[in-house]
């Protein structure tokens, strides 16, 4: 996927009209393509806490002023030590969380009020085995943030997977 692709998935109005710094969690940041893709959206002095067991991108400050702070963790068991999370990325992550209703109730007490997810997923509900465990198509994904307390769910963008089978789409929900 290139940095063209990842930002048809999630770019949106919302987030690049935030006046002021915010601080995201990219939950299962991987190679870091989102989180880039991400930070490119944000106001100078916003942090993306780039979440992963294996992070291989680095620690640095995007030319738009906005800081990147990998750290290892798996952000399911694992205790995540920031606060005040303005939003929250998972981009293909979502799918390797069975109980997905749980992970939202812990991430609570992360979140500032007023919050953001930004979900990139495969519009899929059949599993892939390995690649895509518990699948969250957008027609589930609808019901699982209202039952957390949500109300405004909008697609973003959606464009066919490259391994096929299903497309994948972007969406904000807050």
């Amino acid at each position: 996927m290139t940095s063209t692709q990842a930002l048809a998935l999630i770019d949106n109005p919302l987030v690049r009209a935030l006046p002021h710094p915010t601080r995201w969690a990219d939950l299962g940041c991987g190679s870091g393509l989102f989180t880039l893709t991400l930070a490119g959206m944000l106001q100078p002095g916003s942090t993306v806490y780039a979440i992963d067991r294996y992070p291989t991108i680095a620690q640095q400050q995007t030319a738009n002023g906005v800081s990147i702070e990998p750290q290892t963790a798996d952000f399911v068991k694992d205790h995540l030590t920031f606060k005040n999370i303005d939003g929250i990325l998972m981009a293909n992550s979502f799918h390797y969380v069975k109980n997905k209703l749980d992970l939202l109730s812990k991430l609570q007490s992360i979140l500032s009020p007023n919050n953001t997810f930004v979900i990139v997923e495969y519009d899929r509900t059949k599993s892939v085995p390995i690649w895509v465990p518990h699948p969250l198509s957008f027609a589930l994904l609808q019901p699982l943030f209202r039952n957390a307390g949500y109300s405004s769910i909008t697609r973003l963008g959606e464009m066919p997977s490259a391994f096929g089978g299903s497309n994948l789409y972007g969406a904000i929900i807050n």
